[in-house]
């Protein structure tokens, strides 16, 4: 019993700590992900009106090392420590003083956080992988999403197939539920999409967002897209009325739906089947 514990233990220090450096990790993925989409349409638009294509120094998750954005400093390994580098430095860059944005901490702490949580709700077992890898995606999503008003297709799309290959083995539902899931995740906010065009002459949403839903659907199933799109209009909703009324939204700001679409999906992950069955025995 004493050794179960110190196992328990030790996996509730180890696993937020790879949470931490996975962490650090997105925070390269937010950054330069929508860069490298960028420079690729730029280059495709030059290729299509047969302009030359200037060369470009390599640039992706990898290279080049990351630098300062103000001084250009190549950063040393010690100051890319998970949060204690920023906590030593008192969050400013070690060769010019600039300040280091908060963000990049907060994302390290928020994905070892989703970690401890992950391990809690499901413990040691193949739920717990997929549950990270899930989680991790939605964290990064909604940040790309928020800065950017963007879901690329390099994420949203491997995580839909992801969650229709784990329910072949009906790791979450089965895989007729994961199917028809991810049909109906894409074939609803599709049509919502259609009808408020018809309607307004506007875009209400994008369609990063339909394939997000599908990938919540592919993964928990076609009765997991009622409860994941009424908590996201519930947060979406309170999110806009809480900046209206700081007047930090005006009529020139589009506010993301893909944020609270993940939210809807997490909380979905962490406690939607509990609550899905309670729902049901209430009701019947």
């Amino acid at each position: 019993m004493t050794q179960l514990l110190d196992n328990t233990t030790l996996l509730y220090i180890v696993l937020p700590l790879l949470g931490l450096l996975v962490g650090s990790f997105l925070n390269v993925v937010i950054h330069r992900l929508p860069l490298m989409m960028q420079r690729e349409w730029q280059r495709e638009c030059a290729g299509l009106n047969d302009q030359p294509v200037t060369d470009e120094a390599p640039f992706n998750l990898c290279v080049p090392r990351s630098r300062c954005p103000q001084c250009q400093h190549v950063l040393a390994a010690k100051d890319n420590i998970p949060v204690l580098s920023w906590l030593w430095l008192k969050g400013r860059c070690r060769y010019c003083s600039a300040p280091i944005a908060k963000r990049y901490p907060l994302v390290e702490l928020a994905s070892a956080l989703i970690a401890g949580l992950a391990l809690w709700r499901f413990g040691l077992g193949p739920q717990l992988l997929a549950a990270l890898v899930f989680s991790w995606l939605l964290l990064c999503m909604t940040l790309i999403d928020l800065d950017h008003l963007l879901l690329p297709d390099d994420l949203t799309l491997p995580l839909l197939w992801l969650g229709l290959l784990l329910n072949v083995g009906e790791l979450f539902v089965s895989l007729q539920s994961a199917v028809i899931g991810a049909a109906a995740g894409y074939g609803i906010l599709w049509s919502l999409y259609w009808l408020f065009k018809l309607a307004t002459g506007k875009e209400g949403m994008g369609y990063g967002d339909f394939k997000l839903l599908a990938a919540i659907g592919a993964w928990f199933g076609w009765q997991s897209l009622l409860p994941v799109l009424l908590l996201a209009s519930f947060t979406g909703a309170a999110l806009g009325l809480g900046l209206m009324a700081l007047r930090r939204l005006g009529e020139d700001r589009v506010l993301p739906f893909g944020p609270a679409l993940a939210l809807g999906g997490w909380c979905y992950l962490m406690w939607g089947t509990e609550v899905v069955n309670l729902y049901w025995s209430i009701a019947l």
